[in-house]
């Protein structure tokens, strides 16, 4: 008999079940290493019914529950005459009902035998709301106390112990997966493990087969933590240590260090017509260290919305220019491109235009560069660029073109980092003579960024006092579902306001009514009968609200209009209205959530706001209270109470508090791809590790790292681990780590 290693094709412990070609297709499972590798997401008590929440409909639920009844009814389909075998299931929370189909009578028997009253199991389905009655479509069981025959077996060892769920696809079910992991689990040799005795001993880990073992077949919650810890250690110490490496590499490859000396930033400091708060000062008095440097700063710096982190930026970007170097600030959008442009050549004034008739001696050049210039004014400001004598430039994407060019490229600042790709960033950063200093800017962390910042890539500077003149913002949800009535409040609100002398954003989820991309929503509604039905609800468009409110409910009011089909000069021009109090209401996609600054805005209504995530919300939200007056954000929402979306506008509801709301979004959203380009929750690469919940496995796993690549910079002491590194440093991941 052929040996079966974790390099082996899973085949070899699949046989000829058609099985196999789902676990290889739908989980991408090739070997048998990889098999003992899917670890289970979760595990049930079999003596315990399930805890179940509110369902959502169209979720994939795997429930253990008690059957309550089960009876077999004859139908006809066309001419021939079939059976359904109607289940009820009772949990700790809702009961279910379960259809299973048959075309003989006994075969619908002995489901019904099989699922006899008082007997229980694991039932799997898709949740479905139908009469008011929740059911498990195209359900399967796993019954306990029965053999693979459907006969009872009291010695079903599942009756006493924990049951692994694993993550499943198609066809594949969860008890398909236990039955061929144990099998694995008994006949596989050879099982490399990446710690040697020494190390496990050090760590207090298990070894891997007793880890593999606990995790896959538990007898309680203490054997499975055993096992998973050992797992989430191994996984964060491998993490930790190619991001050293990388770190080392990164501080050996060295900079430019950029001393200053010049009179910019002493001048700009002298006018600066406010005081520093001592944050401010004290991050200021970081960058310069940082910058002073012969390797590359790579620092991250977190501040509340209006917490002052572009004057915090500015000033490092002045301190680079009177080191004779030129200094570039990256922004995700035009309109927030255009205002940087504005509000930092406002603040400089004569210091930003160096070379000009009445400018400063000291001063320098601000160029703009955005994709909608006209090709004179492009040509302008590259020629600036690459000849040096733009010290400052500010751009959207149009500054990763191949054509821009600098002359001395010393510090790149990304404003609202989240909005761009790693690969991005590096075309920016490549685009420097030797490795620039990077500061990028957040006022919500996103999981990505917490990721990064927990595993220690990003040094972080965070700015926890707002200046003064920020006012507080009362947020309220506006619970459409239960009443619908609120909205006419809403538009009564709003005039209120205006009265008042101020103005409004309404924000809309979408542009225009003809966008048929996820432009409806699910509205749940009872008839005269009680039964529940599903009706589509069109989401808010910027078009059709403008109209709308224009003649009705904002009838009088000067409503403008803002999204990023108008022409750039069109949104330019609505823009610079509303910051001159021309325009009372502006109806808005997403295009005002970061950097627009208007100080009498005080209200924000958010309409769909179920379909903006957390991080987008607290953006949105900081547009109001700029300018000392009190903000109010109205989050309208036709979600139901004790839905994930209604859960995620409470938090945001409850504080404003952007360090604790990027929390909430990483609970929901996970972490991204903390080696990869990927920024979207749910492709992690992270395996076992969930950075909120591991956050002390990952510090500790950062500490061992340091602490083994000072005994030995090759790892060659440790084979298993100097080889899981370079595997990780050869894979398509890695390529970002060092750009990121």
């Amino acid at each position: 008999m052929v040996a079966i290693t974790p390099d082996s094709p899973v085949a070899s412990v699949f046989g000829r079940s058609p099985k196999r070609k789902l676990v290889e297709e739908g989980l991408g499972i090739r070997t048998v290493g990889e098999l003992l590798r899917h670890f289970p997401r979760r595990y049930v008590e079999t003596k315990e019914l399930s805890e179940v929440g509110r369902p959502e409909v169209g979720q994939l639920l795997s429930v253990v529950g008690e059957v309550a009844s089960s009876a077999v009814k004859p139908f006809h389909r066309g001419r021939k005459q079939q059976f359904r075998t109607e289940v009820r299931i009772r949990t700790n929370g809702p009961t279910f009902s379960l259809s299973f189909f048959s075309p003989y009578a006994g075969q619908a028997h002995k489901y019904a035998d099989e699922m006899s009253p008082g007997s229980r199991g694991l039932f799997t389905g898709k949740a479905k709301l139908f009469n008011g009655t929740w059911q498990l479509e195209q359900p399967h069981q796993l019954m306990f106390g029965r053999n693979e025959d459907g006969d009872e077996d009291e010695d079903d060892p599942r009756l006493s112990k924990l049951l692994p769920v694993y993550p499943v696809t198609g066809r594949l079910y969860v008890w398909d997966l236990i039955k061929v992991i144990r099998f694995a689990l008994d006949v596989v040799t050879e099982v490399p493990d990446l710690f040697s005795p020494e190390l496990r001993e050090r760590y207090d880990v298990l070894d891997v087969m007793t880890a593999l073992r606990l995790v896959h077949g538990p007898d309680d919650y203490a054997q499975a933590g055993a096992g998973q810890r050992r797992f989430r250690f191994e996984e964060a110490l491998v993490l930790q240590l190619v991001l050293a490496r990388r770190r080392a590499a990164q501080r050996a490859l060295g900079a430019q260090a950029r001393l200053g000396g010049g009179g910019l930033l002493r001048e700009f400091d002298q006018r600066l017509p406010f005081e520093l708060t001592a944050g401010q000062r004290e991050i200021g008095a970081v960058l310069m260290r940082e910058l002073a440097q012969a390797h590359p700063m790579n620092r991250l710096l977190q501040g509340e919305v209006g917490s002052g982190k572009t004057v915090v930026a500015l000033r490092a970007m002045l301190h680079v220019v009177d080191s004779g170097g030129q200094a570039v600030l990256l922004a995700p959008t035009e309109v927030l491109a255009q205002q940087h442009h504005r509000s930092i050549t406002s603040m400089l004034g004569d210091l930003g235009q160096g070379g000009m008739l009445g400018g400063a001696a000291d001063g320098t050049s601000v160029v703009l560069l955005t994709g909608s210039m006209s090709k004179p004014a492009k040509d302008q400001a590259l020629a600036a660029m690459a000849s040096g004598e733009a010290g400052l430039v500010i751009g959207t994407h149009a500054l990763l073109e191949q054509s821009v060019a600098f002359a001395d490229l010393g510090l790149v600042v990304v404003d609202e980092q989240h909005r761009f790709g790693v690969k991005q960033r590096a075309a920016l950063t490549d685009k420097a003579g030797s490795p620039p200093h990077v500061l990028v800017m957040t006022a919500t962390p996103i999981p990505r960024t917490v990721a990064m910042t927990v595993f220690g890539d990003l040094e972080t500077s965070v700015l926890t006092e707002l200046p003064a003149g920020r006012a507080p913002i009362q947020t309220n949800v506006v619970p459409l579902a239960e009443q619908p009535q609120w909205i006419a409040r809403v538009w009564e609100r709003v005039r209120e306001e205006v009265g008042k002398g101020h103005q409004v954003y309404v924000v809309c989820p979408r542009i225009s009514g003809d966008t048929q991309e996820d432009g409806e929503s699910d509205q749940l509604d009872v008839d005269e009968d009680g039964e529940v039905t599903t009706r589509k609800v069109p989401l808010a468009a910027v078009e059709d609200l403008h109209e709308e409110l224009a003649a009705g409910a904002l009838q009088g009011l000067r409503v403008g209009m803002l999204h990023g089909r108008l022409p750039p000069e069109e949104k330019d021009r609505t823009m610079r209205s509303f910051a001159a109090g021309q325009v009372d209401v502006l109806v808005s996609t997403t295009v005002i959530e970061v950097g627009v600054d208007v100080h009498n805005a005080t209200t924000m209504v958010l309409l769909d706001a179920d379909r903006f995530g957390v991080s987008q919300l607290h953006q949105l939200r900081g547009r109001v209270g700029r300018g000392g007056l009190p903000g109010l954000c109205l989050l309208v929402s036709r979600a139901e109470t004790g839905t994930p979306a209604r859960d995620r506008l409470e938090a945001v509801a409850a504080t404003t508090d952007g360090f604790e709301l990027s929390r909430v979004d990483l609970e929901q959203r996970r972490e991204g791809d903390v080696l990869g380009a990927n920024q979207s929750g749910f492709k992690s690469s992270l395996i076992t590790l969930r950075v909120l919940r591991d956050e002390k496995t990952i510090v500790r796993a950062r500490e061992a790292a340091d602490e083994l690549l000072a005994e030995d910079a090759e790892l060659s002491t440790w084979p298993g681990l100097a080889h899981a590194v370079l595997e990780v440093e050869a894979s398509q991941h890695s390529e970002f780590v060092d750009k990121s």
